[in-house]
């Protein structure tokens, strides 16, 4: 079985705003083009355009419609990926020693070379976060992009995971939550941002976000009434001599 470190240098890991993700997969499928063609065997396809499609993914986006205590229902849009944990059990459950966690940045990783699909790491994982590949046999997670954010050949503001990149409504930060004065770990400190299920003990160094409350009018306003108000009371002239024509019919 493979050993977690006692410490990392820096943890490195991603901070997820549900208040401004607007559920457009584009972190999906920019996830899958960056990791099928770099780290790693490619993550295949099984029957893409058949009546039963899979195929495997590092990142998934759930979509549930939740109903606060007052106002209306709320749609909420959840990207779920590999939380790099402190305490990973897909790592100490191993027992090849694919999975690991590095010390100097505590990326959780699958060594491909050793891992031999057995699927241990899947259940052990409570977050559901590790897929196996069925063409290369070998298990499939976030890497953080890890051969992107060091590549010195591309521009700075590249070296980011591919996820927080692409991310239209910038719904997705990137840095080293174990600086406290970190961008992320202020908006962590600011916005109350949470582990997800913490009694699992598994220290997830990825953050939550929680949706921010909706804007509420103190009283209904109905836009519509000023134009369904009628113009005249009692009608006159011709209008008045039709309607009244019209009664006797």
């Amino acid at each position: 079985m493979t050993q977690l470190p006692e410490k990392t240098d820096r943890k490195m890991g991603l901070v997820i705003d549900l208040d401004t993700c607007v559920g457009c997969h584009a972190c999906v499928v920019s996830c899958k083009g960056w990791n099928t063609e770099n780290y790693g065997a490619p993550l295949s396809d099984q029957n893409p355009y058949g009546a039963d499609p899979s195929g495997t993914f590092l990142n998934r986006i759930h979509s549930y419609e939740v109903q606060p205590e007052t106002g209306p229902a709320q749609l909420v849009h959840f990207p779920k990926s590999c939380l790099h944990c402190e305490d990973a059990p897909c790592v100490t459950v191993c027992p090849t020693g694919a999975s690991y966690k590095r010390t100097e940045d505590g990326i959780v990783l699958v060594n491909e070379k050793d891992c031999i699909g057995c699927g241990l790491c899947a259940w052990a994982c409570p977050y559901g976060a590790r897929e196996l590949d069925k063409a290369e046999g070998v298990m499939k997670k976030c890497t953080l992009c890890v051969d992107r954010i060091y590549n010195e050949n591309l521009p700075e503001e590249d070296r980011v995971p591919a996820c927080v990149r692409t991310c239209p409504s910038n719904a997705r930060h990137f840095g080293d939550l174990g600086d406290p004065d970190s961008d992320v770990s202020q908006l962590v400190a600011e916005r109350g941002g949470m582990d997800l299920m913490p009694e699992l003990g598994t220290k997830p160094v990825n953050k939550y976000l929680p949706p921010r409350p909706k804007d509420r009018l103190n009283e209904e306003i109905d836009i519509l009434a000023p134009l369904l108000a009628p113009v005249v009371q009692e009608p006159k002239g011709f209008l008045g001599w039709l309607d009244k024509a019209l009664e006797k019919l």
